[in-house]
Parts: structure tokens; C-alpha cells; sequence
């Protein structure tokens, strides 16, 4: 009787304590910071994270876009921001790996800088051409870009973009040089491909549906290893003679470093929620995004350095810089 009483006393000395380590959140709104522009497929996923959160949270999910620089200032906003849930981002490659290799200097530590809280989907590029274009698949483009040595364009929604990457990429793997034409964001470099400002672009195949759709983009090749479940018919850049190319970006959701753990579980656990309704799954494979399993915080930390230590290298070897 004793042994139970002391057990019952230790349990209310420490009942303060456990309610004091699970913060109450959310008791007012939330930002959720897109670092790229608003039609961009960060900002796609942004807006579905946020309608996902504010049925289950009871409280708004606000989406600030602040598209510059590659995202980094933004990053570095929310790096600066106080560690209470109320400030989240939307990251992936682009953050965690491509900058630091292309930046001589970032507003942020890519790994010290955010706490992550999952990783919710992923993306293939697609290579497309305006509907008039002369090129009709890869080796077109390859032998005229060889033909007339940077004469060749290509846009991007910003240096260092999966978009600029990815043509950097192809360009150094199939041995041609072309000049890259850099945008504000993506739906501008998407609208100089399809008006023909640019000869040929690689672009998320979310920001590229309506446009091959509608068929005022030509697509040649897929970016993934495997073809696209939404491009079934057009090869990838492996068939098309491109060996070894692959490009494939994660994107998920993170918060600032030192935020209570607490909190951050209930930001993973909110979004597992969401993700088990099919309406908001069928939302985002509607738009041209592949489901990942989500990644819990603890797995994602390690997936971070891995990324960050994967890409620099990659980067490097494909000519990829601040231009």
C-alpha cells in the first residue's frame, strides 16, 4: 500500500511537468512560408498542406510566397523565426541541397537551421518544346545544340531550380552547350516555352499538365528513371540516350530548429491524417505528383544530410552555378 501511495504522489509531482511539456498548439493562426513563386509546384503543395491543416487544426493556415533568390531569403526569414509552430516552410532539394552548392554564402544553415517535420510527395520533370518546335525528341535537340555551340535556350524558374539543374544536367551528360534564360519563377519559364521564347525547358510535370493537355507544349522526355504514370507514352531521358540521367525531387514540410518536439509531432501526425483522405491524396496525383510514404521527423533529419552531402558533387559535375 506504501509502494502505491509513493508511486500515486511521483505521478502527480510529475503530472505538471508532462502537461507543461505538451504546449497548447495551435491557439492562432499559422504562416506557411512557399519560397518559390505562387503556381510553382512548391506553392501547389503549400496550399494543399495548408487546406489539410486548418480543417484538422480548427485554426488558418496562412500561405505567404516569397520567391527570391532561389528561395533563400525566405529560408532565411524562417530560419530567424521564433521556434513556436507558428512559422513552417515547404523544402526539398532545392533547400536543403542545391543551394548550399550553388551560393557561396546562405541566410541559413540547411541543417541546423530546421527542425523537419515529413516528407509528402515527390516529382518528375518532363523536357518539352512549343507545340511548332522543329525538335521532335532528344537527339533533335542534342544535334543542333552541337551544331550551333550556346546558340540553344532553355528556361528555368530561378538558378539553382530543379529546372536549371536539370538542364544543366542533360546538357553536360549528352556534351553540347546551351544558354540559360532564368525566370522569376516557373509559370514564367513554363510561358517562354510555350510561346516559344526559349527552345526547349525542363519543368515539373505538375506545373506542365494543363500546358501538354492543352497542347501547347510538346513533351520529348521524362526526367524519373521509370516513365511517368501521368506521361505513360513519352520515354524517358535514359531511352532516349541519355545514360545515367535521372532527376526526381522530394518535397515536404519543415518548421525552426528547436521547436518543442511536441509540436512537431503534431504537425507530422496532422499531415498522416490528412494524407489518409483520399480527396486530398486524389488532389495532389490530379496535379501530376507522386504519393511517398510519409517519413517521420527523426527518419527526415537523416534524409537531409544525405541529400545534402549527395547533390553538391552532382552539381558540380553538370556545370550548375550562379550564372
Amino acid at each position: 500500500m506504501h509502494r502505491r501511495s509513493l508511486l500515486v504522489v511521483a505521478g502527480a509531482a510529475l503530472a505538471p511537468g508532462v502537461l507543461r511539456a505538451q504546449p497548447a498548439w495551435p491557439t492562432r493562426p499559422i504562416t506557411m512560408i512557399a519560397p518559390l513563386a505562387a503556381g510553382s509546384s512548391v506553392d501547389i503543395v503549400a496550399r494543399a498542406v495548408a487546406d489539410g491543416w486548418s480543417t484538422r487544426l480548427g485554426q488558418p493556415v496562412v500561405v505567404e510566397n516569397r520567391p527570391a533568390a532561389n528561395g533563400t531569403l525566405a529560408l532565411g526569414q524562417v530560419a530567424r523565426s521564433a521556434p513556436d509552430g507558428y512559422t513552417v516552410t515547404i523544402t526539398g532539394q532545392t533547400a536543403i541541397a542545391f543551394n548550399p552548392a550553388l551560393y557561396p554564402s546562405l541566410p541559413y544553415d540547411p541543417l541546423r537551421d530546421f527542425a523537419p517535420v515529413t516528407r509528402l510527395v515527390s516529382v518528375s520533370n518532363a523536357l518539352v518544346v512549343h507545340k511548332n518546335s522543329p525538335f521532335r525528341s532528344v537527339a533533335d535537340i542534342v544535334a543542333a545544340a552541337k551544331a550551333r555551340p550556346g546558340a540553344l535556350t532553355y528556361s528555368s524558374g530561378g538558378v539553382g531550380s530543379t529546372h536549371h539543374v536539370s538542364s544543366a544536367m542533360f546538357a553536360q551528360m549528352a556534351g553540347f552547350q546551351a544558354t540559360h534564360v532564368p525566370y522569376r519563377g516557373a509559370p514564367q519559364g513554363i510561358l517562354a516555352a510555350q510561346t516559344g521564347e526559349v527552345d526547349f525547358a525542363f519543368f515539373n510535370i505538375s506545373t506542365l499538365i494543363g500546358g501538354i493537355r492543352s497542347g501547347d507544349l510538346r513533351p520529348l522526355a521524362v526526367s524519373s528513371v521509370q516513365r511517368s504514370s501521368f506521361l505513360p507514352d513519352v520515354p524517358t531521358m535514359r531511352e532516349e540516350g541519355v545514360a545515367g540521367y535521372e532527376m526526381a525531387t522530394w518535397i515536404g514540410v519543415s518548421t525552426v530548429a528547436r521547436t518543442p518536439a511536441a509540436i512537431v509531432q503534431r504537425m507530422y501526425e496532422v499531415t498522416k491524417a490528412m494524407m489518409a483522405d483520399e480527396a486530398a491524396r486524389n488532389r495532389l496525383t490530379s496535379l501530376g505528383f507522386d504519393l511517398t510514404p510519409l517519413t517521420p521527423p527523426e527518419e527526415m533529419v537523416a534524409l537531409h544530410q544525405a541529400e545534402y552531402e549527395k547533390w553538391p558533387p552532382i552539381l558540380r559535375a553538370a556545370g550548375a552555378r550562379m550564372d
